[in-house]
């Protein structure tokens, strides 16, 4: 039996999730957001890209703005009502120091004590490729928290006012394959992440046959069932969490 999860800490107030796509928290840590809210948490978003090359079937200005529509319904149902945009080029993220520069001011413009990510391994579990994307951008997330409390890396952001944050304790990786961690949630925190996952209704139609609602419970209810042998049965949200010194 694999080991329980520790319960993820809770003494802090303020986070910012940082992905490569709309639909990317959805999947796999919005029910802890939605609890993380109603317990009077600050929670912002900032998404790498609109996501414009993740709908086969619709161009990619159009993808943009569609997807860009229904992250931010999405993220309201949860509670979020900062949601950002980076404009970097959906499928190709470049890793670098561009990227990193980017990221580092955006947590130092929000300075938060808890940054959340998605899984940066090169698979999901065993045996499912993970896409560029998400590598790149969660090895940049780690990078990223340091260079934001570092005074002599990108001294131009302190020059426009973005002062070093050396603030965040923890790093989360939601959909990790080797979580250390979970955040218990309760059937409404359940009931909100299925919602805001069927928010994306252009991206879920053009994967599945099925109704937005009805993926969206599968995929949100059927994560957390494969979770219940390390949570004592209890729904959770997984994560690996990397704290800092």
């Amino acid at each position: 039996m694999e080991d329980r999860l520790v319960p993820m800490p809770e003494d802090w107030r303020r986070a910012l999730a940082i992905v490569a796509h709309p639909d990317d928290l959805e999947y796999g840590a919005a029910a802890a957001v939605a609890r993380w809210t109603s317990a009077g948490k600050e929670v912002a978003y900032l998404l790498v890209t609109r996501g414009e090359a993740g709908i086969d079937t619709m161009e990619p200005a159009e993808a943009a703005r569609v997807r860009e529509a229904e992250q931010r319904a999405s993220a309201a149902v949860v509670g979020v009502e900062s949601v950002e945009f980076l404009d970097h080029k959906d499928g190709v993220i470049e890793e670098g120091v561009a990227l990193r520069r980017d990221l580092a001011a955006a947590i130092r413009r929000h300075r938060p004590e808890v940054v959340v990510t998605l899984n940066h391994q090169d698979t999901w579990g065993r045996n499912w490729w993970n896409t560029p994307d998400h590598r790149v951008v969660g090895r940049a997330v780690l990078d990223a928290v340091g260079d934001a409390g570092n005074r002599w890396i990108f001294t131009d952001l302190a020059e426009d006012g973005l002062r070093p944050w050396d603030g965040v304790r923890w790093v989360a990786v939601a959909g990790s394959p080797e979580p250390t961690h979970a955040v218990e949630v309760g059937e409404e925190d359940v009931e909100r992440a299925v919602a805001s996952l069927a928010e994306h209704r252009a991206y879920i139609t053009a994967l599945s046959d099925k109704e937005p609602a009805e993926y969206a419970r599968e995929i949100i209810t059927g994560a957390m069932d494969e979770l219940a042998g390390r949570t004592e049965g209890r729904r959770a949200v997984a994560f690996r969490l990397y704290p800092r010194g």
